[in-house]
């Protein structure tokens, strides 16, 4: 069976995604982004925020471009040297984001790192970044699947001009 099959069970409306979306589903998610991640390679043009992210516990790096025109992420690349779950974490991301405004992006930031927190968050709209949901079990590698997150984050703080 495909990603895409998996993926479409999911969010079938009829069932319930705690019955479905059981450990091996996420791992197949997981190794799919890892193997094949979306959005990898970087390119040359000044048109695109850049950031470079660093996990000081790990190998993690991530270099981020984003690319916004009217208040829309039309583009997001990425390179770097990460583990699998920074790397299927990353490329998670950029599928998820890409094509959204800005103000939806902040909504699916926070609930994410609500979920990896163990806090609040709405499941629904996090799309396939909900295989991290339970994360926290290993608290070692939360890091790992917020690192590109957080390089969101900030480049979200420097379109906002660092209001939040």
């Amino acid at each position: 069976m495909t990603l895409a099959f998996y993926f479409t069970v999911i969010y079938n409306k009829s069932t319930k995604r705690d019955d479905v979306m059981d450990n091996n589903i996420k791992r197949s998610i997981i190794l799919e982004h890892y193997q094949n991640p979306k959005n990898k390679g970087l390119i040359d043009d000044d048109s695109y925020i850049k950031i470079n992210m660093n996990n000081e516990s790990c190998i993690d790096e991530i270099n981020l471009m984003v690319k916004v025109e009217d208040n829309i992420i039309k583009d997001i690349r990425f390179d770097g040297e990460a583990c699998a779950i920074c790397t299927s974490s990353t490329s998670i991301m950029t599928n998820t984001l890409i094509g959204k405004n800005v103000d939806e992006i902040k909504k699916i930031y926070e609930n994410y790192l609500n979920m990896i927190d163990e806090k609040e968050y709405n499941e629904d709209i996090l799309e396939e970044a909900i295989v991290y949901n339970d994360i926290y079990k290993q608290p070692n590698r939360k890091k790992c699947a917020l690192l590109s997150w957080w390089g969101i984050g900030k480049i979200l703080d420097q379109i906002s001009g660092g209001k939040k």
